[in-house]
């Protein structure tokens, strides 16, 4: 009996243990931080300028496999990512502009990934601008909802990722020579924000030595890159050349978009203390 009893208070301890755990931690430490959610929602962005720009690659011969392989892993990553943020969402505000963006992927996703029709391509692209719009306004909520100075810089080293699809996108768009009145505007200026922007991340006061040299980095590529773009302007593209090497500055700014990430939720640290 007296055994009995023991085994009941132990297993009553342990319930007890189990139950009370989650309580001495932060709630942030069970889910998605918010430096997370910036870059995650960021990456939303990114995702459905390379979805376009994939999709553009396929109906204009270039490099097919690796924009199939581009197109289908970005869907799946835009789905999975969804829904993180669905599960985030820590307010009205930003649960409105998710189901804003709900209401357009349901379309566009169909769309996407059907076979490239250069008749319907123009229109096509509208539907995803407007999709990069609502997913935007998502990042921008968050970072408001973040309230802290180094927010900002997740979402505008995160937008650089996404310009960088923009780019290329915008670039094989004109290449396939796609009726838009509207393509060398929005090609010339994600080129000069992107350029802006850059420029923003290297003059700020937060960065730490292995943010400078990333950042670094980033700079000798994009000026390198700026050579192709203009090779567009007599007529002659070099969309495989141009593929390559946006892909490659997306790689550098997805790490430094993380980098960032990091000293925001340092820097939220230090605030709790």
């Amino acid at each position: 009996m007296n055994m009995l009893n023991s085994r009941s208070i132990k297993a009553l301890i342990k319930l007890l243990v189990l139950t009370l755990i989650p309580l001495s931690f932060p709630i942030y430490s069970w889910g998605m931080t918010d430096a997370e959610a910036i870059n995650k929602s960021g990456r939303q962005r990114m995702l459905s300028q390379r979805m376009m720009k994939s999709y553009l690659m396929l109906g204009a011969d270039v490099k097919v496999e690796v924009a199939q392989k581009q197109l289908d892993d970005s869907v799946a990553l835009f789905e999975q990512q969804f829904l993180e943020l669905r599960d985030y969402a820590p307010s009205e505000e930003i649960t409105n502009k998710l189901d804003k963006v709900e209401s357009l992927w349901v379309v566009h996703r169909e769309r996407i990934i059907a076979q490239p029709d250069k008749q319907h391509v123009a229109d096509l692209m509208d539907q995803n601008l407007a999709l990069l719009v609502a997913c935007d306004q998502v990042v921008k909520a968050i970072e408001a909802h973040a309230n802290v100075a180094s927010a900002q810089l997740v979402n505008i080293s995160g937008r650089q990722r996404m310009l960088s699809q923009k780019i290329a996108k915008a670039y094989i768009a004109l290449y396939w020579k796609v009726e838009d009145t509207e393509l060398k505007q929005e090609f010339q200026q994600a080129v000069q924000l992107f350029d802006e922007s850059l420029q923003t991340l290297v003059d700020s006061d937060l960065n730490n030595e292995a943010l400078n040299r990333s950042l670094r980095k980033v700079g000798n590529q994009w000026r390198f890159s700026q050579s192709g773009f203009k090779l567009g302007d007599d007529g002659r593209y070099v969309p495989t050349v141009i593929s390559v090497t946006t892909e490659s500055i997306l790689k550098k700014m997805d790490q430094i978009t993380k980098q960032y990430e990091e000293l925001m939720i340092s820097q939220h640290a230090l605030a709790q203390n």
